[in-house]
């Protein structure tokens, strides 16, 4: 299994990059890779992979935390950055780096202590699967739980896995005597020299499978449409990746199941503008209201609510309403509503509407325009 790349190098960015960078990074790579954009492209379909595991680690500010101080190690848990409790098996995992590191094939000098076959043979984490699901702007908001339909690799249920007949199982290879190897010694110039190649009759899995199961063909696993409960928290937003472990596909040789990554798009809303937790508003108001000041309704997500606009207000004033935006993802902090009026301007007027609006403008005087006043004398200034 090749080593994985280093997160920050997958979405293009340097270590230490900011929330920002890492979502504007993401969402153009996303955008590039999209398994819709590139149908039947294996090689875009694992890149897509790749670049949702980076963002899943990277957009968690503790995940980010451990990553940057450990690297893969702080943020696996099977790894041994926390003590080699967790990381060796024992002496023959030691030997399989060893293995690695000499070009796989095996460390002949050492009799039985074979690299290829503990690697053929051991556990693997099934593959990752991700999928797209679209939201409104209140579920986002406020969270909900929805039901995903999902074809997908499960294990089967007839043979349970394992890939034989029900009543029957696998034997040990006869050939390489359950080793999954084959050596093979020749003498050279330098002296005798053991070669290590997998075993042709079992595939270098050490088993033969004389009754294969009928559902799965021996596999072990069939494909099947599933139904997921998925739990998405208040607060999220585009591109918000929610991963679900275990609920990817089925783990080889007894491995476990890989995960399911859930990436969000969120709809539009008619009214609200989201910036963060923030929620901005823009309201219109009439003249009347703006020079004399009017009690106006102001919606919220969760309510309806009464605001008094102070006589005078200029347009383009923004009022700031405390609490009433979104919830953080990681705290329980409400972003603030910011209301910005703006001064429409009445159309469609009649003859008498016109002249009563001429009227008030004449009953106006320009000490009541302070700005327009200022404006002129500037002018005025400026030629003389």
């Amino acid at each position: 299994m090749a080593e994985k790349r280093d997160y920050y190098e997958v979405l293009g960015l340097k270590k230490g990059a900011s929330d920002d960078e890492i979502k504007k990074a993401f969402r153009k790579l996303a955008m590039k890779y999209h398994p819709d954009k590139n149908p039947d492209n294996k090689e875009a379909e694992e890149k897509f992979k790749e670049i949702n595991e980076a963002y899943a680690c990277l957009s968690d500010p503790e995940q980010k935390s451990k990553y940057d101080k450990f690297g893969h190690a702080g943020v696996d848990p099977n790894s041994f950055a926390g003590g080699f409790g967790g990381g060796f098996g024992g002496f023959e995992d030691i030997m399989n780096m060893f293995g690695d590191a000499f070009g796989g094939g095996g460390f002949g000098g050492f009799g039985g202590f074979g690299g290829s076959q503990g690697r053929r043979n051991a556990a693997r984490k099934g593959s990752d699967i991700q999928k797209s699901m679209t939201i409104t702007f209140e579920e986002a908001a406020f969270g909900t739980k929805k039901q995903i339909k999902l074809t997908k690799y499960v294990k089967c249920s007839k043979c349970d896995g394992t890939g034989a007949e029900p009543g029957t199982s696998k034997k040990s290879c006869p050939r390489c005597g359950g080793t999954g190897e084959i050596r093979t010694q020749q003498q050279t110039p330098l002296g005798a020299f053991m070669s290590v190649s997998p075993c042709p009759d079992c595939g270098g899995s050490g088993e033969i499978n004389e009754h294969p199961c009928s559902d799965c063909g021996g596999t072990g696993r069939v494909r099947d449409t599933v139904t997921i409960s998925v739990t998405i928290p208040a607060g999220v937003d585009n591109d918000s990746v929610i991963p679900i472990r275990g609920q990817g596909e089925p783990g080889i040789n007894g491995g476990p199941d890989g995960d399911l990554y859930i990436v969000l798009s969120v709809k539009p809303h008619k009214l609200f503008e989201r910036r963060g937790t923030d929620l901005w508003l823009e309201i219109p108001i009439s003249f009347e209201q703006a020079a004399l000041g009017d009690e106006i309704t102001v919606p919220t997500l969760e309510e309806k609510i009464k605001y008094k606009v102070p006589a005078g207000t200029q347009p383009g004033t923004v009022f700031r309403l405390k609490g009433k935006g979104i919830k953080s993802l990681r705290s329980s902090r409400k972003g603030d509503l910011y209301v910005k009026v703006f001064l429409e301007v009445p159309t469609k007027l009649n003859k008498k509407q016109k002249s009563a609006i001429a009227t008030m403008g004449k009953a106006v005087g320009s000490e009541c325009y302070s700005k327009k006043a200022g404006f002129l004398d500037s002018i005025k200034e400026f030629f003389s």
